[in-house]
């Protein structure tokens, strides 16, 4: 039989050329070093990001190329999204809340030819640039000073360039258009590398009405950042369905956040728990009569958000349904682009009551379209979906990596059949719902029995007087391992060991599943993505 369809490559061409024709008068906001908003509109985005891919092939890029990007969210970031890979390019987002040593190391290792960083952002990148020579440095002037003499000026390079003359260059659609750099907690980073194919496939599927539900009446905040997994994504979708973007900058203090909410109300936001703990606790703080900032802010009603990058504790889920929020959970990998499950509500829970909804919404959820998940045993056999056997989650499909950027094969990261292996433990329930036990590195085993770290986190910040714990395993001379919970109280609260055990008893642990102790810290260390660094905490508490 003969073929029946067209062949079309996937290409993130696409998706530019069509913001570009149907949404020129969609807007993209941005918020500059000085809280001012910039806005234009998707046409002039278009325009903008065509002059971006000539003016790199007039520095001489070549294809296969790597860019790299030192930015905060905002509008010039989103240009070389597109604009890197339609000259060629690949966009190598760079971590800008890595050490500087580490940000060396990486660009290196990426072999970057050139970086496009912002004026604000110079002096972080001076720290690293003995550590690799970027052939050019292209300064995009967020706060508006003068570009040093010595380094590109972005916008005059635009200025200078003809988009109307500019042509993509030719590509297949699995050729490179990004790559992302795991976190590296428990060793050197690695790089993953995404293609237009998975790009786009991973687009489409995301934006799924369960999903992201993404539409373009949506007002979209991305307080995730465009270096964290290309900001999960969501830029690609949002430009693709022309939704109005409003870009925080380097504003990301609860009250900076509230702020913006007020001026430009989103009705999806994304970003990592500890964001939105932050948020939520500013928030309620200033309901009470008399408090500060009381009567500064109201929560747009009816806004979903889209939580990940770490467990979402129930309680943040519900303290946010109070004032008509709700919290979408994901969870993801660089190496998955990032979207691989998310819990949602599905059609066979319509009558469940408001526990049971709160339940499956601090699961990590069930996996999207062209994802398949596996839980495998330590015998080497996949696990039942019974809701209570747990394995390490496998996952396969066309926007997971299938290998490492300049890293050979390696046995512990994927299987003889060609599996990511994801190294988070898990059980899945008969409806799919995956639940995160922990990371197989975090797991905490006591007289031969696991206890995982995550269910008590966030049993624990579910009482009223936490606002942050991690719980880490510390050595025991008669069973192995014992649960040790550090705890951040919230400002004028106090909590006992015998009141945080009573709590987590009356939430169904048993005696001994109990931490055998409490640090009471001032903040839980966190990796550069957000989430809670328990080295950190082991190195402070050993013992």
């Amino acid at each position: 039989m003969q073929g029946t369809m067209m062949h079309t490559p996937l290409s993130l061409n696409h998706l530019l050329e069509r913001a570009g024709r149907l949404f020129a008068g969609n807007e993209i906001v941005s918020r500059l070093p000085d809280k001012s908003l910039r806005r234009h509109g998707y046409g002039e985005y278009y325009r903008r990001t065509r002059a971006l891919a000539a003016a790199l092939r007039g520095l001489g890029l070549r294809k296969g190329d790597r860019v790299a990007t030192l930015c905060w969210n905002h509008h010039a970031h989103l240009e070389c999204y597109f604009g890197i890979p339609a000259a060629g390019g690949v966009m190598h987002t760079l971590n800008l809340r890595l050490a500087p040593q580490e940000l060396g190391w990486i660009a290196a290792d990426a072999q970057d030819r050139f970086l496009v960083v912002d004026d604000v952002l110079l002096p972080l990148y001076r720290q690293f640039a003995h550590l690799h020579r970027f052939e050019r440095v292209v300064v995009f002037p967020f706060s508006g000073a003068p570009v040093p003499a010595e380094h590109a000026d972005y916008e005059a390079l635009l200025a200078a360039a003809d988009p109307d003359s500019f042509e993509y260059v030719a590509h297949q659609e699995d050729d490179p258009v990004a790559m992302c750099y795991t976190s590296g907690t428990t060793g050197r980073p690695k790089g993953v590398v995404y293609s237009h194919r998975s790009t786009v496939l991973h687009t489409l599927v995301a934006s799924l009405g369960d999903f992201w539900g993404l539409r373009g009446t949506d007002v979209v905040l991305p307080v995730t950042p465009m270096f964290h997994a290309n900001s999960w994504g969501m830029p690609y979708g949002a430009v693709m369905m022309g939704v109005k973007l409003v870009f925080p900058g380097p504003h990301l203090h609860p009250e900076d956040l509230l702020d913006l909410v007020q001026q430009e109300p989103p009705t999806l936001s994304l970003g990592v728990p500890t964001i939105w703990m932050g948020l939520i606790h500013t928030f309620e703080a200033a309901q009470t009569p008399g408090a500060p900032n009381h009567g500064r802010w109201k929560l747009p009603r009816g806004m979903r958000s889209l939580v990940g990058g770490a467990a979402v504790p129930e309680s943040l889920i519900r303290a946010f349904d109070r004032h008509g929020i709700w919290i979408l959970q994901g969870w993801g990998m660089t190496e998955t682009s990032p979207v691989c499950t998310i819990s949602y509500p599905r059609a066979e829970l319509r009558d469940a009551d408001a526990d049971e909804r709160f339940r499956r919404a601090a699961m990590a959820g069930v996996p999207v379209p062209l994802v398949d998940l596996r839980v495998r045993g330590g015998d080497g056999a996949d696990q039942p979906w019974d809701g209570t056997s747990v394995g390490e989650i496998h996952v396969r499909g066309p926007f997971i990596t299938g290998s490492y950027h300049n890293v050979p094969a390696d046995p512990e990261k994927f299987t003889d059949d060609g599996w990511l292996r994801t190294g988070d433990v898990a059980s899945v329930d008969a409806l799919g719902f995956v639940k995160i036990s922990d990371r197989t590195k975090d797991l905490i085993k006591s007289g031969g029995e696991w206890i995982s770290s995550v269910d008590l986190e966030n049993a624990i910040m579910a009482h009223p007087a936490v606002a942050e714990a991690a719980v880490i395993a510390i050595p025991h001379e008669k069973w192995g391992e014992r649960p040790l919970a550090c705890v951040v109280v919230k400002p004028g609260q106090s909590a006992e060991l015998e009141q945080l055990n009573a709590h987590l008893l009356e939430h169904g642990f048993a005696r001994w599943q109990l931490p055998d102790r409490y640090e009471f810290i001032d903040a839980v260390p966190r990796t550069s993505t957000g989430k809670f660094w328990k080295v950190k905490l082991r190195e402070r508490f050993p013992r």
